[in-house]
């Protein structure tokens, strides 16, 4: 590990997840690093979820995605086994996945906030790590010597860097499509609402396992650590994916719809679910998360709108044509979002791939898995409709 440096210093903007994991990532490698967060403390968005499932994704046949996965899964266990004490934060389990591949996978139960609160721990304990709590980033823009700045709603300075790192989700686009014309064409990005139903556990498990088929079940999870806006020992279902939907109310139809959900894994806790909403029982948790056109997250350099085209004119005067790889990129400015209802698993690994390139380090991918690196670019869209305007 290295001492933070005088001169690389990142902002990271969002610490959830996806910003927590960058902040660790940079701070190991000796970046000094400025996190602001709109609200006043970590974890408090999508990565509040009180318990997630980080298990293998499972696909018919390999897909960009599930060979992601197979390495965050496995990278995201040894993070959980270093730093966050079992019962704390994380139990391991054993999942019956019940959908197209059916069979019991190693698992385990999480709540992110333990994770992003251990990363956050770790960067400070480098002494790498200022945190600016209650701090809305409006907008971005750089400065004539290079220095990135981020702005308030007035247009006010709250912290500058020579590098950033938007980790803000789906408020990704919005923060850079005003002062830098990355549109919806060059960054696709969907809020995708999901809803929890939970409820205290006062007896016996539910079932004798996590079960996953059109959402996950969790018969049982006890946490010490759990905010006590929750119960210590709480059973959940999860099963709701609404595109599009930015708002975190909870809806009476979308308990309905775990419940149905649920009744296809296990009949006896749906019954358990539909009663809870009959004696007042159940809880619910919504939140948004945001997700690309393509599934994959955003990971890496933000693309140079203007230089791509101009590049792509020439190109075509000489019928040429520009690998992506070879995309202009904005100086200095990152991106690290769209994880989707895969942030546990993909948080870590992501943040890693992101720092090393960053740091100028070779890329952590196994050889076999090079061509993800393309697969996560995210001047892939940008990149795919410039070529397309050119055909």
């Amino acid at each position: 590990m290295h001492e933070p440096s005088s001169t690389r210093h990142a902002l990271v903007i969002g610490a959830g997840l996806a910003g927590s994991a960058a902040c660790v990532a940079l701070a190991r490698r000796g970046w000094r690093l400025t996190l602001l967060d709109a609200a006043p403390g970590p974890a408090q968005a999508a990565s509040a979820l009180p318990v997630g499932m980080l298990s293998p994704h499972v696909t018919r046949v390999p897909t960009p995605l599930s060979r992601l996965c197979a390495l965050g899964v496995a990278d995201a266990r040894l993070e959980l086994q270093r730093r966050v004490p079992q019962g704390h934060g994380w139990q391991a389990c054993e999942v019956d996945n019940l959908g197209h591949d059916p069979g019991r996978w190693p698992a385990a139960l999480v709540r992110p906030a333990a994770l992003v609160n251990a990363w956050l721990d770790e960067a400070r304990g480098f002494g790498a790590l200022d945190c600016l709590w209650s701090q809305r980033v409006a907008g971005l823009t750089r400065w004539p010597d290079g220095a990135w700045v981020a702005l308030d709603e007035a247009g006010r300075p709250l912290a500058q860097a020579p590098t950033v790192v938007v980790a803000s989700a789906h408020g990704t686009r919005t923060l850079l499509e005003s002062h830098h014309g990355l549109t919806a064409t060059a960054l696709p990005l969907r809020p995708v609402k999901g809803q929890m139903s939970l409820a205290a556990l006062d007896g016996d498990p539910l079932a004798p396992r996590p079960m996953r088929n059109n959402g996950v079940f969790v018969p049982a999870y006890e946490d010490a650590g759990l905010s006590p806006a929750w119960p210590p020992r709480v059973w959940a279902m999860g099963s709701t994916y609404e595109r599009g939907a930015d708002n975190n109310t909870v809806e009476a139809a979308a308990h309905e719809r775990n419940a149905q959900s649920l009744e296809e894994m296990h009949a006896p806790a749906a019954g358990v679910l539909r009663q809870s909403v009959a004696d007042g029982s159940l809880r619910g948790w919504a939140q948004v998360r945001c997700a690309s056109l393509d599934r994959l997250p955003l990971v890496g350099a933000a693309p140079d709108l203007q230089a791509l085209d101009a590049l792509m004119n020439a190109a075509g005067a000489r019928r040429g044509r520009v690998p992506l790889a070879e995309t202009p990129h904005l100086p200095g400015l990152y991106l690290l979002t769209a994880l989707g209802s895969r942030g546990l698993t993909l948080a870590h690994w992501c943040a890693h791939l992101l720092a090393a390139r960053m740091s100028g380090e070779a890329s952590p991918l196994p050889p076999a898995d090079h061509d993800l690196e393309q697969a996560l670019d995210p001047s892939r869209f940008a990149w795919k409709a410039a070529r397309r305007q050119r055909v």
